[in-house]
């Protein structure tokens, strides 16, 4: 039989485990959520010149107490690219980043991640990652750049250690966010990085601008 002891310390280390849980998923906290944000931004189209919107299956994983919602926008003259808004709470939003996920769903990761800043009108910027992937079929290649970052107040950024950057804010942020913008990839030349074209570039910084928007109100 075990000893009373080593009972006592198996009970306070399930115990232990228990309320660390119940933290990090927010079960014992109570908080007030504004469910008109969330829906705003799951809502949100990004109006840009003629891309034109699709409501589509997420292809991100979505943990404990979180939900997704992914659009793919396609131009008159042939440019796409996806967004995926995901809401919840800051331990199950701020994990399963794409360089771990995609990689496992049979992507390799060509660059990255790193982080990039794009200057946004108006003065403001919007800090991301970035990472560069491929996946190889028998009939053909998908090569696709993602960047992605979490907001709680409309300021988008990337931090070094998400899980433990919000992990400090449990106890006062009711919803994190977190933002993807993919578009398709070029092959690139020799060691070169390919470059976004001018119809990519202008889409992404218009998606960042109204999802930034879209918390203050704003959708446009």
């Amino acid at each position: 039989m075990l000893k009373t002891p080593i009972l006592v310390v198996i009970a306070t280390l399930i115990v232990g485990g228990a309320l660390v849980h119940g933290a990090v998923t927010q079960r014992w906290s109570v908080f007030t959520p504004n469910p008109a944000q969330t829906e705003r931004l799951h809502g949100l189209e990004v109006h840009h010149t003629d891309w034109q919107p699709t409501l589509v299956p997420t292809d991100m994983p979505t943990n404990e107490r979180s939900i997704a919602t992914s659009r793919r926008y396609i131009s008159a003259d042939g440019h796409s690219a996806v967004t995926t808004i995901i809401s919840g709470i800051p331990g199950s939003v701020s994990t399963h980043t794409p360089d771990i996920c995609y990689v496992g769903s049979g992507y390799k990761c060509l660059r990255g991640p790193k982080r990039e800043t794009l200057d946004l009108p108006g003065g403001t910027t919007v800090t991301y990652y970035t990472a560069d992937f491929e996946k190889k079929t028998q009939s053909k290649v998908d090569r696709v750049r993602i960047r992605w970052a979490w907001s709680t107040d409309g300021t988008w950024i990337a931090p070094d250690n998400p899980r433990w950057q919000f992990a400090k804010q449990l106890n006062t942020v009711p919803v994190l966010y977190k933002l993807y913008v993919a578009t398709p990839l070029a092959e690139a030349e020799g060691d070169g990085v390919p470059e976004d074209d001018t119809p990519t570039k202008a889409f992404v910084t218009a998606a960042w601008v109204q999802f930034s928007t879209a918390f203050g109100g704003g959708g446009k």
